[in-house]
């Protein structure tokens, strides 16, 4: 993944303007890497399936990404437990609002490995 600002709480970063979460941090990196990997696999095997116009690979593919996102944490319930999840907001609509308006210009690397 590229460099993209992140909260300063962790839970998310910012791409395009909406708050997008961020890879569970207790997970053991064995775990991160198999599930990123898992990602990545699917991901591909998604594109395929639209090159083709298989509707049924299409279906089982965008369930292979949604299973590797909810293991790694970016999808599902929010691994910090209790509170609202602002996944897919505009920053500016969300309590993360002045710090967004207010950071400096520079970014900070998320650490997660499959947005």
């Amino acid at each position: 993944m590229g460099r993209y600002p992140v909260t300063p709480d962790g839970r998310y970063f910012v791409a395009k303007g909406r708050l997008w979460r961020c890879t569970n941090p207790a997970l053991p990196e064995a775990e991160r890497s198999h599930w990123v990997r898992e990602l990545m696999r699917a991901r591909r095997a998604v594109w395929e399936a639209q090159r083709r116009g298989d509707e049924a690979q299409l279906r089982q593919a965008r369930a292979a990404v949604d299973r590797a996102k909810r293991a790694l944490g970016e999808r599902g319930t929010p691994w910090w437990g209790e509170g609202e999840d602002y996944t897919g907001m505009r920053v500016e609509h969300t309590p993360y609002r002045d710090w967004w308006l207010s950071r400096e210009q520079g970014a900070e690397p998320c650490g997660d490995g499959g947005a």
